[in-house]
């Protein structure tokens, strides 16, 4: 498991606590983005894009990595 850790640090060139800060964001933002989708479904008028948008965020901050 450390060994998996470690390659998949040094192959995003990233330290521990680097990583753990980018993943902590990219986390909140899916779960803000989860909950305003299951808001939308519930009330069709609300967070009308607000899902999408966070999923456009999220792909562009995964793919410059």
């Amino acid at each position: 498991m450390i060994k998996k850790s470690k390659e998949h640090l040094d192959s995003v060139n990233e330290t521990y606590t680097l990583h753990f800060k980018e993943a902590f964001k990219i986390s909140c933002l899916m779960i803000a983005g989860g909950f305003q989708a299951i808001i939308h479904a519930i009330c069709p008028a609300v967070f009308t894009t607000s899902a999408s948008d966070k999923i456009k965020i999220l792909h562009d901050k995964v793919s410059k990595r």
